[in-house]
């Protein structure tokens, strides 16, 4: 419920704090007053987009301030707890917008987004007029609408799922037969290109080793001469060794004549001998590793060269030849395997498919009761309104599945017996469509779970008794809730619980809004005033304190 709405420097406005009461709260006053002023300072801190340039001639900036009641099952409380704000019995909202432009937002001393106070104002206010294109005009809402009044949210939830489902079932196989036509397009490259892989069957690291060896052969032409000669020259009969075998025994004949003398030289060349045995076997070794195949290198070199040649053709390096062979193969498995994946695919989406059509069929045997339902209770609400002859149709066709069903709902009225039904934004006139609005708001509103109903000027065009029974399904509207009326009516004024008349006053050459709430004396001359005119005479006033008496 909304408590209380403060405003400063907004429009023609210098200072307003206005406290409003559950119930039906009326705001009257002379054409051009600045009732509107009010709903648009409203909407500005609900972060309804609207005019541009609110703020006062003058000040540097201008705000609103609005409290709001917040019971314990309000769904405010679920916006507030997802935005991070701190959720209290009480909800304060305050925007500033400066002259320059730039706008600025509070939720509970919060800064807050224009997104969350357009969230908030959804579970906090709804407006409500003539030309309410917002809601029950809107045709494309309708169906929402009958969803409410229907208490259809598990059949609308259960649709969405089976939607959701569908769609996915359809998704998965649309990108199945995708990825089929791009693998059956490439089959012929695949089967090649695997037959070429397997043929090689590279190995990881073989490159590498390949590369090692072809090197270490090409150098083996070149060094092989000089290490045979080396050969040679430590093991043949004229070689190292032998000399050195030689002088060893021609020193060891001479020992015993020379004492200990030779026994130094005789122990290093036994030494050298060793040591110099090691190097003929060492060199040995080198001529057998070096020793090849003549082809061998050939055999190599084409191999490395393959290799090489293949991940150039690939755009891989050598080492993963191989781990791409397998994504090939892979490749090749699923075009084999693809067509009978499809089959379990579709198979999928037909089993999705036909949970769905149960559930909108289902949906659709719902609204079709509720459409009944609705239509008789809008008669039961137009006849008070002296509309008894007018026919409401809420008319049902069925289009392309969709995530809330097939339905089509459109509101259709006929106004005069024999006369063809059209939308109801173009067959009523201005007092009808006030009427059917409001009777439409009436058999659709249930808990209100707190939401302040605002009527701008509603009753426009309608006088009398029509005027005085649209003022008493107000009345009964705000029962246990909260109703704001903007009105010209007499009839609609004097039914309400607590009543404001809006002024425009002049001063010191600047023109100023104010918002004065009426005792009883005052509120019988302001409808007094609106049923006179600006004289206010004492037939008026009689006249008024019957209609407030009544």
């Amino acid at each position: 419920m909304l408590r209380g709405l403060d405003i400063r420097d907004l429009l023609i406005i210098d200072r307003l704090e206005l406290e409003f009461q559950p119930g039906l709260n009326v705001l009257t006053g002379e054409t051009g007053a600045g009732k509107s002023i009010l709903l648009d300072s409203l909407g500005f801190v609900l972060g309804w987009r609207g005019r541009a340039d609110l703020v006062r001639a003058g000040a540097e900036q201008g705000e609103v301030t609005a409290v709001f009641d917040l019971p314990n099952s309000h769904p405010a409380r679920a916006v507030l707890d997802e935005a991070g704000i701190p959720v209290e019995d009480e909800l304060v909202l305050r925007r500033v917008n400066r002259a320059d432009g730039r706008k600025t937002a509070w939720v509970n001393d919060r800064r807050a987004s224009g997104d969350v106070l357009r969230a908030l104002s959804d579970t906090l206010v709804e407006l409500h007029g003539q030309q309410d294109d917002r809601g029950l005009l809107n045709p494309r809402v309708h169906r929402q609408l009958l969803d409410e009044f229907g208490g259809l949210g598990p059949q609308v939830d259960a649709v969405r799922v089976a939607w959701r489902e569908v769609s996915q079932a359809q998704k998965t196989l649309d990108q199945a037969r995708s990825d089929l036509a791009a693998a059956q397009a490439e089959e012929e490259f695949l089967r090649h290109a695997v037959g070429e892989l397997d043929a090689l069957a590279p190995i990881p690291g073989e490159d590498a080793e390949l590369d090692s060896r072809r090197r270490l052969m090409q150098a083996a032409e070149r060094i092989g001469e000089d290490i045979t000669k080396a050969h040679q020259a430590l093991s043949s009969g004229e070689g190292a060794e032998a000399r050195m075998g030689d002088a060893l025994r021609w020193l060891e004949g001479a020992a015993d004549q020379a004492g200990e003398t030779l026994d130094p030289p005789i122990s290093a060349l036994g030494r050298a001998l060793s040591e110099l045995g090691d190097a003929v076997q060492g060199v040995e070794a080198a001529l057998d590793t070096l020793s090849f195949n003549p082809h061998e290198l050939e055999m190599v070199e084409e191999r490395l060269f393959a290799i090489r040649a293949m991940a150039r053709k690939h755009q891989v390096a050598p080492d993963d030849l191989g781990a791409f062979a397998e994504d090939l193969r892979a490749r090749l498995e699923a075009l084999d395997a693809g067509a009978e994946a499809i089959d379990g695919l579709e198979r999928d989406l037909a089993t999705a498919q036909a949970r769905y059509d149960v559930a909108a069929d289902a949906l659709t045997c719902a609204r079709q009761a509720a459409a009944t339902a609705l239509d008789a209770a809008m008669s039961t609400e137009l006849a008070p309104l002296k509309m008894e002859r007018a026919v409401f149709t809420t008319e049902l066709t069925i289009g392309d599945g969709g995530p809330e069903g097939r339905d089509q709902v459109t509101f259709t009225v006929a106004t005069n017996p024999g006369a063809p039904a059209g939308p109801l934004n173009k067959i009523a006139s201005g007092g009808e469509l006030s009427r059917f609005l409001l009777a439409l708001k009436v058999c659709l509103t249930r808990e209100s779970d707190g939401l302040t109903m605002i009527f701008d000027e509603i009753d426009r065009g309608v006088g009398g008794a029509t005027a005085d029974a649209v003022g008493r399904r107000l009345a009964s509207l705000s029962q246990g809730g909260q109703v704001l009326v903007v009105t010209h009516s007499p009839q609609v004024a004097a039914l309400g619980d607590h009543h404001w008349q809006v002024q425009k006053t002049v001063a010191q050459g600047m023109t100023l809004t104010t918002v004065n709430p009426l005792d009883a004396p005052a509120r019988v001359d302001e409808v007094a005033r609106m049923i006179s005119g600006d004289t206010i005479t004492d037939a008026g006033r009689a006249a008024a304190r019957e209609l407030l008496g009544g």
